[in-house]
């Protein structure tokens, strides 16, 4: 991997004086500033600014990396992780447009995971000193935080239950095609950025197993699938098959 750290807001790359605004983005019902008023919206304009273009590989922050500012994906995905000291990789979660990284480094102020770019992608930096006033000032945009860490610890919980591998893998598809949805594309016809070992490390099973299963899902005409393309054929029975798991974020 082209690995790029980013240690200082300098080698992040954000364009300089150019800011990316909450109050005309599409993605505003989806990401922090979401159920803010118009004037609320345009004091959140005045401190995010946004990312060049990063690429498949390149690294957003490092486990270690000091805490500065949290980061919304604007276009793109990326995938969280940690290696541990046998060198194994813990897939954390996959990020869609809309959605935060760095929310577990609030405490440590430090980076405990990695964030790196599954495909051309970029992110808008919310500078955390600054989001916090803002927050003492805006309970909306307090109360729209809180929920978000909510939404990132129910999901880890979510994972450690004693579920099959089909059903993993069905709320998993359920879950990608609900946020397709809430972004505006088709819930039923999408393309999956993240490996198939990607898949398999983040839902806790064997790569060997998640390619049965999609391969026992489209005998079953439950999906139809074309390299990383997936297209559900029979949504209500992969509903039926995650309903145990409840929502899963990814």
């Amino acid at each position: 991997m082209n690995a790029v750290s980013v240690g200082s807001i300098s080698t992040i790359r954000f364009q300089q004086g150019l800011h990316s605004y909450c109050s005309q983005c599409s993605l505003v019902g989806l990401c922090l500033p979401a159920g803010l008023q118009c004037t609320e919206l345009e004091r959140m304009d005045m401190l995010v600014s946004r990312s060049e273009p990063m690429h498949d590989g390149e690294h957003l922050f490092r486990v270690g990396d000091r805490f500065k500012a949290l980061y919304a994906v604007r276009s793109g995905s990326y995938k969280s992780y940690t290696v541990d000291s046998e060198g194994r990789e813990h897939v954390n979660g996959f990020h869609l447009p809309g959605e935060l990284l760095g929310l577990d480094a609030i405490y440590p102020e430090r980076h405990m995971s990695n964030a790196v770019a599954l495909d051309t992608a970029t992110v808008c930096m919310l500078p955390y000193s600054e989001l916090t006033r803002l927050s003492g000032q805006i309970s909306g945009l307090r109360s729209q935080l809180f929920r978000l860490m909510s939404k990132d610890i129910a999901d880890t919980a979510t994972l450690a239950g004693d579920f099959t591998a089909e059903e993993r893998l069905a709320a998993f598809l359920v879950g990608m095609s609900r946020r397709f949805q809430q972004r505006g594309f088709s819930a039923n016809e999408f393309n999956l950025t993240m490996s198939r070992r990607d898949i398999a490390n983040y839902l806790r099973l064997a790569t060997e197993t998640v390619s049965r299963v999609f391969a026992r899902f489209e005998k079953d005409k439950l999906i139809a699938v074309e390299r990383r393309a997936i297209r559900l054929l029979n949504p209500g029975k992969l509903q039926e098959l995650s309903q145990c798991m409840g929502e899963m974020h990814a």
